[in-house]
Order: C-alpha cells, then sequence, then structure tokens
C-alpha cells in the first residue's frame, strides 16, 4: 500500500490544530509562542495542517527531514506540480524561488560551490576588527539617545543596524543604500510566510521589483568598476564559468548577491534584539554575565535555541516514505518547525527556562545541504555586541518588552525599548 492510502489512519482533531494557529498569530502569540508549540507537540511529532501537509514538532523528527536526502525543498518543479498556482506563481515567489534556499541538486551544488565558504574561520576573524569598530559607533549612538530622550529602541539604533552595515560594508555597498535595502526586505519577506494573504503577496512583488532593480544595478556598476571585493570575485568566477554567456553569469551573480544580503538582515537582527531581552528580562542574568563574560558564547547559543530568528521551514517528500509512524506521500510539504523542536523536552530538559550554562542543542541554522551559510558571522556579531554591551552598559535595562511583527516563519522584533 502506498503512503496516500494509509493516511486516513491519522486523527487529530483538526479544530485543534486551527485553533493553535489562531492564537499564534495574535499578539500574545507572537510574544509567547512555546506554550502553543507544546500543544501542537502533544498531538505528536507529526501534525496534519488543516490545508493539507504536516507540521513536524519533534526535535529528532525535524532533524531527520533537514538532514534526509529524501527530503527536498520546494522547487520550482515541484511548484509546477501544485494546484494553488497563485500562491506559487506570484512574481516574489518565483523570485525568491531562484536562490541558494529554494534549489535542490544539481542546481544548488553549483551555486553553492561557486561561494566556497564564504564565512570560513579565515574570513571571520579578518572581520572582527571591522565589526568591532561597527559596534562601537552603534552604542555611541544608543548613548546619546538614552543621553537625549532617557530611552531608546534598541532595534532600530542597533541591532537592525549591525547586520546591514557589516553585509554591506563586506560586498562595498554604499552606507546611503543601507535604509533603503533594509525597507524592501522587511517588504519582501510576507512571500516567504506560511499562508500570505493577497495583500501581502502584493506587497512582496512591489518590493521584489525594488530589491531586483537594486541589485542588477549593483553587478551592473560593480561589472563596470571592480575591485578586489567579493562582489568582483563572484563576477569574476561566473565569468569563467559562463565564457561569452554574461547574461546568464550576470543572472547568477545577482541571486547570490541578493540572496547572500537579505537572508543576513532580519535574522541576525532577530538574534541580537532576542539575546539581549532575553538576558535582560531577568536583571541578575545581565549582571553575572557582566562578572562572567568567559559564558557571552553560551549566552548566544542559548538565546538561538530559546527564540530563533526562523521558527518554520518547509520540505517536500521526494519520494513515498514514513516519518515518525506517519506515512507520507511523495511531493507532500512538511513544516519544520524550529521553535517547536528547540523546546522539546526530550532534547533539552525544562526548554522553557533560558539557562546561559544549559549546553543544550538547537536546529536553528537548519541542517544538511541548507545549513545557513551565515551561521559563524551571525555568532560573531551577537559576540561582538554582547561583550561591548556588558563593559559600556552596566546599567541597561528594559524599558518596554519586544513587539514582534506578526509572523510564523521569520521573526522579527520591531522594537524594544531600553534605559540605563
Amino acid at each position: 500500500m502506498t503512503a496516500v492510502g494509509d493516511m486516513s489512519e491519522t486523527v487529530i482533531d483538526r479544530r485543534a490544530v486551527i485553533s493553535v494557529l489562531r492564537r499564534l498569530r495574535t499578539p500574545e502569540g507572537q510574544a509567547d509562542p512555546f506554550p502553543l508549540y507544546e500543544e501542537l507537540r502533544t498531538m505528536g511529532d507529526v501534525v496534519p495542517a488543516p490545508w493539507g501537509g504536516y507540521f513536524i514538532t519533534g526535535f529528532d523528527t525535524c532533524d531527520q527531514v533537514l538532514r534526509g536526502r529524501n527530503w527536498i525543498v520546494p522547487d520550482f518543479a515541484w511548484q509546477e506540480r501544485q494546484r494553488d498556482t497563485e500562491r506559487w506563481h506570484a512574481p516574489a515567489t518565483q523570485e525568491m524561488s531562484r536562490t541558494l534556499s529554494r534549489l535542490n541538486a544539481p542546481a544548488h551544488t553549483c551555486q553553492r560551490r561557486s561561494l566556497g565558504n564564504p564565512f570560513d574561520r579565515a574570513t571571520v576573524a579578518g572581520m572582527q576588527p571591522e565589526i568591532e569598530e561597527h559596534v562601537a559607533r552603534l552604542l555611541d549612538a544608543l548613548e546619546d539617545e538614552l543621553r537625549t530622550a532617557g530611552t531608546a529602541d534598541f532595534v532600530g539604533t542597533v541591532s537592525e543596524q549591525l547586520p546591514i552595515v557589516t553585509v554591506g560594508r563586506w560586498l562595498g555597498i554604499p552606507a546611503t543604500d543601507y535604509a533603503h535595502i533594509l525597507d524592501f526586505t522587511h517588504r519582501q519577506v510576507h512571500a516567504q510566510e506560511l499562508l500570505p494573504t493577497k495583500s501581502e503577496l502584493a506587497i512582496s512583488e512591489e518590493a521584489t521589483a525594488d530589491m531586483r532593480a537594486f541589485f542588477t544595478d549593483l553587478v551592473s556598476s560593480r561589472r563596470a568598476r571592480p575591485g578586489n571585493d567579493v562582489l568582483s570575485g563572484w563576477i569574476r568566477h561566473w565569468d569563467g564559468q559562463l565564457p561569452g554567456d554574461r547574461e546568464t553569469a550576470d543572472r547568477m551573480i545577482y541571486q547570490l548577491v541578493m540572496f547572500l544580503t537579505i537572508a543576513s538582515l532580519e535574522t541576525t537582527a532577530t538574534l541580537l534584539s532576542v539575546a539581549v531581552w532575553l538576558l535582560l528580562d531577568e536583571p541578575a542574568r545581565w549582571q553575572w554575565l557582566r562578572h562572567h563574560p568567559e559564558h557571552v558564547d553560551d549566552a548566544v547559543e542559548e538565546a538561538l535555541r530559546y527564540d530563533p530568528p526562523i521558527h518554520l521551514n518547509s520540505r517536500v517528500a521526494a519520494d513515498d516514505t514514513v516519518l515518525a509512524g506517519v506515512p507520507i506521500a511523495k511531493d507532500t510539504m512538511v513544516h519544520v518547525m524550529y521553535g517547536a523542536a528547540n523546546h522539546d523536552p526530550r532534547r533539552n530538559a525544562d526548554p522553557h527556562t533560558y539557562d546561559i550554562l544549559r549546553k543544550g542543542t538547537h536546529l536553528t541554522f537548519g541542517g544538511g545541504a541548507h545549513y545557513c551559510l551565515g551561521a559563524a558571522l551571525a555568532r560573531l556579531e551577537a559576540r561582538m555586541l554582547l561583550t561591548a554591551l556588558l563593559k559600556r552598559f552596566p546599567t541597561l535595562r528594559l524599558a518596554s518588552a519586544p513587539s514582534y511583527a506578526p509572523r510564523m516563519v521569520f521573526r522579527r522584533v520591531t522594537s524594544m525599548k531600553v534605559t540605563a
């Protein structure tokens, strides 16, 4: 019997799943989704989604999907077989489907090899002095705002700025363009949500046009005036790979620079905001870490586990298979829930407690062929920011709780007021 024929044996109250999903979209659910993930996980490691497909909630099961060769990302070939043509043919969705995150082998292998390891140990070490300078300037701005107004929005002043300054300088993008990049990144991400509405897809379509125009012009300008920067290196690589086919080469370069830029912004900014929030939420943690700075890396890892920047990602069954005892048919989409997996008590005891010394495990950077390229850089930015903050602002404290964008996939802290 095929996996399709066996699916009727799975019986879960559809209304209970819908109730959890509705509550996850509320401000309360955004602020603290983990009890709701726990509620979903009590239904099983593999929970049927109301619209078809499955939510994957358990750590080991999520890890199996992320690393398994019989699980692929929903690429163009898969999209063409779907009935929901409006969603998958939307311009914003199509644009992101050309990036590394939505490519399977051999296309993924080809693009991935062209990058090598963009953030290897030597590269990250070389970026450290410049990131230290970026942090110092941003904390100068934070100090000025605190002195003038008494409170400051940590997100707008620091955590959203550090990633764009870091990647912008790395790629040689002028600082005058940073605000524009952040703007279309925030708008484009709607297309990557779980169930985007028509209005959200329209917003993403407009943002995609802005994004395409910007990065196309960036590649053209750099081609006209190449240097020793990373982007110029990609241009030389793809010109060598595709001699006489500049149009295809430029398309490949555009996809790489666009993806690496926007993928490094909101995710890292969320990590920075969450790491600071979790420490300030219990002032004793802030003071303890000030006196034990050797555990800054542990604090970063626990922040990554506790509230990952991406709470959900999707994979597709490449063949009929069985997952945690549940038959899954070929082409069925499953939603890997990083946030739920990281809080699985079978993997991390007392998971809803933020414990700097936990030494726990998490799936925040994914796994397998699609493991996050920027993991080392994100960790470095978080380490350097926390280290400098702890030294410079010993009495820093929260003035208001974080506010979140209403999303289920990409977490974004939109505001977090601090005082000192």
